[in-house]
């Protein structure tokens, strides 16, 4: 923008303090619940901030407070300083702007419900809350975004996004985490609470700022900020942990920083998947949202599984396709294209397909991708498409998976049949068939946790898992049930163990370590 001067970011100086303050007018997650209503709270995800400015019209320092850092309006002078009785410092370090006798925020500020119940507040960009109050990057009324300032460097807060990729994470205690790609922070915020050592990256140096005043604001440590692409801020250093919500969008022109990774089709994704083993520490994770192109003529299932790096398991799981108009116009939005001339909206949209045309793609997959370096001789690589609801945070799940893997792989059949199991908590059997009929032509156990699976079981199967708790082995059961229905032990024996690997693996099972 020419001639328009760039304000300078909040300074981290305050942060102490203005958490204290924003926490003790109940600006939390749980207080602009409490004060807003579920609808008008759910309202702001939509874009509408009408219900919300209705419940915001008296003068407590709560309201003013969303009004000034949720719905980004305007409040009195007056109104600011009850609010925050340190309002002098706040504005010193530029946090709050005075314009005549009212106030406005120079930043998103959304409070958020972190681990443990902790309060936590993300900062970004005016506008920026994804799914907020004004959108990406086009403030609300009055408030004209931020001056002097690209669009496509401006920084994103909270979204669905974020919030599946903070659930999808597994949480266990590490030496060393990578928050690669960090925007606001909030993977690194969510880091810095199991990780001893946290470093975060990012190729906007604004993000960097954005980054380190969340978790400022928040209470918990700086990270190591590090400025650069994809792996090269952190040279040959290896994590335990990497984290990534990447700028994933697949789209003929690099304009957003936010969202588009500025290299051919999904190249970006796929580089992040195969470099990853170069900066895991053995038995480390790397998990990652993405975005993959369907192409005709290859199986997406297989074109994925060759983007895993040797040596590493790998569990990818699909949620979503849509065609490549559906992706085009969806993503056209985000850039507001459909607010520009209809001549310039169509010229972007021919370029989208024209790109998906030359590279024949014919839809475009989201999902999620985990990959653990083991170094095994036979890596495992699951790649499935499940469009289901699951239980989140599903971290503790996907933790389990791979413990899973590595206990199938270390056991053979023998070895299998001399274990121990246990049923997995909140699994049922369905009896499935005709009203009336003597037998029900199959069974189905389903599962309320985790990827919430349901699997068609035959009757040794269902007796199998029902007798599960731990205090016989797999072998005796297998052998109480041939007696039980008249059958020949060994042949059981050798044709059950197909089936106890498939529960075992589906979580329908567990393992009981000795």
């Amino acid at each position: 923008m020419a001639g328009v001067s760039t304000p300078p970011l909040p300074a981290p100086g305050s942060t102490p303090s203005l958490r204290d303050d924003l926490r003790a007018a109940a600006f939390t997650a749980d207080g602009c619940l409490d004060l807003l209503g579920a609808a008008a709270y759910a309202a702001l995800s939509r874009a509408e901030t009408v219900p919300a400015l209705r419940a915001t019209r008296g003068g407590s320092p709560l309201e003013s407070l969303v009004r000034l850092f949720l719905l980004q309006r305007p409040v009195s002078y007056e109104r600011a300083r009850a609010a925050l009785p340190r309002f002098d410092a706040y504005e010193a370090e530029g946090w709050l702007l005075r314009d005549g006798d009212d106030v406005r925020a120079t930043v998103d500020i959304r409070p958020y419900a972190g681990a443990d119940g902790a309060d936590w507040w993300i900062v970004s960009d005016l506008g920026c809350a994804v799914g907020g109050a004004g959108g990406i990057g086009g403030g609300t009324a009055g408030v004209p975004g931020v001056p002097g300032v690209d669009r496509a460097d401006l920084v994103l807060g909270v979204g669905g996004a974020s919030t599946t990729l903070a659930g999808l994470t597994v949480r266990e205690p590490v030496g060393s985490a990578l928050d690669l790609g960090t925007g606001s922070g909030i993977q690194a915020l969510h880091l810095s609470q199991h990780a001893t050592r946290v470093t975060a990256t990012d190729v906007n140096a604004r993000a960097l700022h954005f980054a380190r005043l969340t978790l400022a604001l928040s209470g918990a440590r700086e990270p190591d900020l590090r400025q650069g692409s994809l792996y090269e801020p952190v040279g040959e250093d290896r994590y335990d942990l990497i984290v990534s919500n990447p700028p994933f969008v697949i789209s003929p022109q690099g304009r957003f920083t936010y969202r588009d990774g500025g290299m051919a089709g999904d190249e970006l994704c796929r580089t992040l998947v195969q470099q990853s083993t170069d900066h895991l520490n053995d038995g480390g994770l790397c998990q990652l949202l993405a975005n993959w192109q369907h192409i005709e003529g290859q199986d997406w299932r297989e074109r994925l599984a060759s983007w895993v790096p040797r040596g590493c398991d790998a569990w990818i799981v699909q949620r979503e396709v849509q065609d490549v108009t559906q992706y085009a116009e969806l993503w056209l939005r985000d850039g507001g294209d459909h607010r520009t001339d209809p001549a310039t909206y169509a010229a972007r949209y021919d370029a989208w397909l024209d790109e998906f045309e030359q590279r024949k793609v014919n839809g475009i997959g989201f999902g999620w991708i985990t990959l653990r370096k083991t170094g095994a001789e036979h890596p495992v690589i699951t790649v499935e498409e499940w469009p289901h609801p699951v239980e989140q945070p599903l971290g503790p799940h996907i933790a389990g998976w791979f413990a899973r893997q590595d206990f199938l792989r270390s056991h053979d059949d023998a070895a299998l049949l001399s274990a121990r199991f246990s049923l997995a908590d909140e699994v049922v059997q369905e009896q499935v068939g005709l009203p009336g009929a003597e037998d029900p032509e199959h069974v189905v156990l389903r599962a309320a946790r985790g990827m919430r699976r349901a699997t068609k079981v035959d009757t040794v199967g269902a007796g199998f898992a029902g007798v599960c708790d731990g205090s016989l082995t797999a072998g005796r059961i297998v052998d109480a049930i041939a007696q039980l229905l008249g059958e020949d032990p060994v042949v059981l024996r050798d044709r059950t163990p197909e089936s106890i690997r498939l529960l075992v693996e589906q979580g329908f099972l567990d393992p009981v370590r000795p």
